[in-house]
Order: structure tokens, then sequence, then C-alpha cells
């Protein structure tokens, strides 16, 4: 079925009945909306009450008349996502959340900010009912509903038959002049537009104020024009007339071609006598004389504080039986559409509950030893080798998918007609990529991975935080991950990307040592369900004989004894990740020739490692044998909780250089010689200290 047969197909669903536009119970309803952002901003004295105030009629709008959810069901997969790009104006989401049912209590609203809510000041993917993502970085938000658009799409392509449209949701989101600043939206929003998503919505709350004052000091560029270079239908409405917005959506369901961004134009802090469109009510409390001053202006009772009229209540309770009724009729047609095609139906739950299939792991590669291959191409094989397994496994590359190796042969590449590839192209657009991953996988039912050179991680950090913060099933395959780049010097040569990755909170980073270290590496990433980095090679590395080595299984524990595991008391042990792992063998072989007894420890990933039992931990690095040596071709910054104070580290303490990368490995001593002279220099140092105390004890 073609993409634009099957959008043709699909069941947009139109506005609900609901009050008339402009009524009083509508006045109410937004005055509810406003008064609440004041009252738990106030309460909580710190917070954004003027985003809240001032998108309150479109926001009402959006959720009551258009937005396809189901309060008492959450995670209904059919569900339209929203996504509150502007995080900071969160009391707006939590206002229509708990007006909505969600389990969102009242005594959530007034404990807004403080320990223990499930109202953080900015929204929480995973603690808050409800909350699709986690925002407040501007600009990821607006990303992210790119990537849940992408899904919506892929997986229409895939699950949807002729008469069963089983996936057919719009992603809404507001986004600020902020989001629109931010460099991740121009990457994403010209994505958007190249691939046609035209389920992508975003109100946009154009209300010309940003912390320092007016948008007039740093932003003037023609939005309009902007978005519609990209592709993006765009119209502008005043953000306060219900009617418009309305309007402006129904012509936005109806765009089968392009998403949309409709313009609201708004006033900050609509309806406050001294605060409205004054920077003033970005970021503070309006304080409680300017609340009682608003509250007389709207007519709103000013006690009790947090009042939610029963005509507010009544309305939403009757919205909830409508909504109710939507997954309801879904229901009803996925039970006819497992009847009519059973394994799709199969598929369909497995993938939604985030499970793989059985066997899976089977069709991993295995590596012969003794085969020179580098990671990268090893981390290749492996994406190949398992996607005929794994459907809903999707991704690609920051422009780099030939030297990532992150190309699916045979699965084509998703574009504006037809989304039933695998392959994403997501252009020089690394920021972007990260968080259209974390869209990807909000959205449910995909595996996504994204690659680029570790050196450019730091184009995508923000997101890369927020998919570990979130607990996210995104993969990063990011390759190139030393010196050992080579020729492209030390713009291009990452040294301080390894340690600043392992710093960041859940997520879990694995350089693997060889071709079968990678394997694992994929299985690992795959199984654990949570963001995943892989550290791999631009040069061949040996594959390494295990006949007389540990298995590579030991990869899942973080770090393993990889040789010399017989040896109860050695000398010294030598820890090393990725290409230096050969050398430390190399050099354990060569110090063992001068009667030196040495135990390679295989050390993939910190995170892993950690998590184990400490009977584990002090089995590989026994804390009897202080004597400790490290190796990595990066800033050595972190290694010490395993070296101990009497190790060293063999490391990169400044930035690379222009050469082949034979010549950088002699010149930042990554050779067998300088690490048998270091181990050596250790030994020699501790035999010393020992004298010494023989001498002075």
């Amino acid at each position: 079925m073609s993409d634009d047969k099957e959008r043709n197909q699909s069941g947009s669903q139109m506005p609900t009945d609901g009050p008339k536009p402009g009524s009083e119970l509508d006045r109410t309803i937004v005055n509810t909306i406003r008064a609440l952002a004041m009252d738990a901003v106030q309460k909580a004295n710190s917070g954004h009450p003027g985003m809240p105030m001032g998108m309150a009629e479109a926001a009402y709008v959006l959720w009551s008349r258009f937005l396809k959810h189901h309060p008492a069901n959450p995670q209904w997969p059919d569900r339209d996502r929203f996504l509150l790009s502007a995080g900071h104006g969160s009391m707006l989401l939590y206002s229509l959340l708990h007006l909505s049912g969600y389990d969102l209590p009242m005594s959530q609203l007034k404990n807004f900010r403080q320990w223990g809510s499930i109202t953080p000041g900015h929204p929480e993917y995973g603690l808050t009912p409800g909350v699709e993502t986690t925002t407040g970085p501007l600009g990821q938000g607006f990303a992210n509903g790119v990537g849940m658009a992408i899904a919506e799409r892929f997986l229409a392509r895939l699950f949807n038959r002729d008469g069963y449209p089983i996936v057919d949701h719009y992603t809404y989101g507001i986004v600020s002049d902020g989001d629109l600043m931010e460099g991740i939206s121009h990457e994403a929003a010209s994505i958007a537009g190249h691939l046609g998503l035209s389920k992508l919505i975003y109100l946009y709350d154009d209300n010309r104020i940003t912390i320092e004052g007016s948008t007039a000091l740093t932003f003037t560029e023609d939005v309009t024009k902007r978005f519609e270079a990209y592709g993006w239908l765009v119209l502008e409405v005043d953000g306060h007339d219900l009617q418009a917005v309305a309007g402006a959506l129904r012509s936005a369901q109806k765009e089968l071609r392009r998403p949309t961004l409709i313009r609201c134009h708004t006033h900050i802090a609509k309806g406050s006598p001294n605060k409205e469109d004054t920077a003033a009510a970005h970021g503070a409390p309006l304080g409680e004389e300017e609340v009682r001053l608003t509250k007389e202006k709207m007519g709103w009772p000013l006690e009790p504080a947090f009042l939610v009229p029963q005509t507010v209540r009544d309305y939403f309770e009757e919205r909830r039986a409508a909504w109710a009724g939507e997954e309801t009729r879904w229901q009803k047609l996925f039970s006819e559409y497992a009847g009519a095609h059973p394994d799709l139906a199969d598929l369909w739950r497995q993938v939604m509950a985030g499970q793989l299939p059985g066997g899976w792991t089977e069709h991993l590669p295995t590596f012969k030893a003794g085969d020179q291959i580098a990671t990268r191409a090893a981390s290749g094989k492996v994406l190949n080798a398992i996607a005929p397994y794994l459907p809903t496994l999707i991704g690609g590359s920051a422009d780099l998918a030939p030297s990532n190796k992150t190309y699916l042969t045979g699965y084509g590449s998703i574009s504006k007609s037809d989304f039933g590839g695998r392959n994403l192209h997501f252009g020089v657009r690394e920021h972007a990529m990260g968080g259209i991953l974390n869209g990807l996988a909000l959205h449910g039912g995909l595996i996504p991975y994204g690659g680029t050179f570790l050196v450019f991680s730091d184009y995508m950090r923000p997101s890369i935080r927020l998919a570990a913060m979130m607990h996210l099933p995104v993969i990063y395959v990011f390759t190139h991950d030393s010196i050992f780049v080579g020729e492209d010097g030390p713009t291009h040569q990452p040294v301080e990307q390894l340690a600043a990755l392992r710093a960041i909170p859940g997520l879990v980073v694995i350089r693997p040592a060889d071709a079968n270290e990678t394997a694992m590496a994929w299985r690992v990433a795959l199984e654990r369900g949570g963001a995943v980095a892989l550290l791999l090679t631009r040069q061949k590395l040996p594959v390494l004989d295990r006949s007389n080595l540990a298995d590579a299984e030991g990869v899942a524990r973080g770090a393993y004894t990889f040789s010399g595991s017989e040896l109860e008391a050695p000398a010294l042990i030598i820890l090393a990740s990725g290409s230096e792992v050969p050398l430390a063998l190399g050099a354990a072989d060569e110090l063992g020739k001068r009667g030196i007894e040495a135990r390679v420890v295989s050390f993939p990933s910190w995170e892993l490692f950690e998590e184990q039992p400490k009977s584990y931990k002090e089995e590989v690095l026994p804390p009897s044998v202080l004597l400790r040596l490290g190796i990595e071709a990066a800033v050595g910054q972190g290694w010490e909780r395993y070296l101990g104070p009497q190790g060293r580290m063999i490391s990169i303490e400044r930035f690379g250089a222009s050469a082949p990368h034979k010549v950088l490995a002699q010149k930042f001593g990554f050779t067998v010689s300088n690490i048998v002279s270091e181990a050596e220099a250790i030994l020699s140092t501790s035999q010393a200290r020992l004298r010494w105390g023989e001498t002075n004890g």
C-alpha cells in the first residue's frame, strides 16, 4: 500500500463537540487554567506563570476538542502525543492533566516544585502520568516531536492494512520563541519538512518576550518565511481567539503533505494588569498583590486558591467519557485486525511491549580469531546480521553511514514518499539526530540507533543526557573513538569525550576490544533497555584468539579477567579498554618472558562493572594486588578509582596530532615496549618503597 493511500484511508479525528466558542463556560475553563498557574507558582514562590496564562486558550482548545487521549490509560498506543517543548510553562500542562482526569490530584498542584512531588519545575517523563517527554532545555521537545511523528508514519506503514488504520494519530506540541531560537529546532524543522511529516502540528506561543526582554533584542527573523522554506505550512492566528485556533487546527489536520506551525500571537501573563507583555512575568511569581489584581480583573474569586468550579469539573467529566469511547472504538478495531492479521497483531503486541523476539541472539555473528577488523566494521556486520529478526530496529547516521557502518543493507531509506525503509538519513545534524532518536524511543514500538564520530557526541550531548535521564532504549554508535583516527588531526580525535560520556548518570558506555566483544556489546545494548553508547575504532584490530583467553560474554559484566586468571597473586594487573587491550596482552606476554606475572583485565564498561556484586569486583581486581597499570587512549580522568594510589595510567592529557595512527601510537606511548617500561617502573618504585620501609621501619 502506498503512503498516500494509507494516509487517505486514515480516520483523521475532527473537533469534538464542546461549549460554543466564546461561551461563558469557555471563559471559566480558560480562567481556571490561568488561576491554577498563578496560584501554584505563587505558593511555590518560584516558576513561570506568564506562558501558561498566555497559552491558556490555545491549549484548552487543543486538549478539549482535538487531542485524542484517554486519561484512564495514558499509554494507549494510538493516542495523540502532546509535547510541551516550552517546559518552563509546566503548570499549563499540569493544570490540563489534572482537569482532564489523569492521576494528578490537586494536592500535587499545591506541591508544585517541591521535594517529593510529581509536579517538578519542568515536566519529567516517567514521573507524571500523561507527560510524554522530559522538557525544559529549549528545543528538545521540538526535536522529540519530529521523532514521534516519524515513528507514527513508520509504524503505520508497517502495520496498517486496508480497513484497519490501527496506527493513526497526531503529534502536537507547544513551542516558544526560545525553542525556535535554539539550533536544534532549526535542524529538526528542516528534517520534518524534508520528510513531509504532516501529522506534526505545533502551536507556537509567539508572545515576543524572553527573560531579557523583548524578542526584538535578538530575534527579528521572519519565522513564517523560515518555516515555509523548510517545507512547513504556517498559519497565523490570535492565540486568544478560541474559534480561530480551532479553525487553524482543522486546517492543519487536513494538510497531507507538510507539518504545520500555527503562530499563536499571544500576550504573556494575559490578564495581569501590570505584568502582561513584560519579561517580569516570564520566570518569577506575579506576587500576591498582582495575583489579587489579576483575579479581580478576570472576575475570579480571591479565595479559595486553586479553585476549580463545579461546571468545569462537570465539563471534563463529559469529555472523559468521550475520550474513553475513542479508545473503546480502537480496541474493537484492533480485535478485528487481530482476527484478520494475527501475525501482525502478535508482532504489534510484542514491539509495543518493548520485547525482543525469541532466538534473535542466535544470529549474532562470531568472528574468526586472527582476522583483522575494525570494531566499527564489526558493528556494521552485527547490525545487518540481526536486522531481519528485529523488524523495528531503525536508525542511521549524521551523514556518516559509510564511515559509521550503520546502514541496513537491503532495507531502503525512509523518505517523504515511502516510510517503508529502515534507514534514516539525518544529514549533518547531530543535535537533531539525538532529539529525534529520543522521540522514536518515547513513541514506543521502535529500537532506534544513531551514529556519528565520537568527537561529535559533544554536539548531541544535551539529547544524550535527557535519554539517560528518561531511561530510553537509544543506542549510540560512536566510531573513530581515539587519536588513532590519525591524519584527520586533533579536531577529529576524541580525547575528553570518553570521560564526558562516562560522567552522564544512567548512560552505559561500552568500548569493545575486538569484533567479538563488539557483538556482545550489541547484545547488551539491545537487552538492557536503556541508553547505551558504543565506542568503536576506525582502525583494524586483531580478532583475539579466545582459546586461552576469557570468553567475550564477559562484556556483560563490564570488566573481566582476560588473561592471567590462573594467577592467584599476580605481580600487577593491567587494565585496558578497546584498542588498547591487544597492547595490554602483548605487554603481559613480554613481562612473562621477564619473569613478571601480570593479569590483563578487559574493561569495556565502567557502568556495567559497577552493577556487579562486590565479590565479583574483588575477584577481577583483588584488593591485595595494589600494583595496577591502566591503558586508554583518552584522558585518564576517573581511572584512579580502579588503579588506586600505587597505580599508573598511560593516557593522553593533551590534544592529538595529525599523523598516521601507527606514528601516533609510537609518539604517545601506546606501544608494547612503553607499557612494559611503565610496568617495570611501577614494580621498581614499589620495591624501592618496600626496601625503604625495611630500612627505616
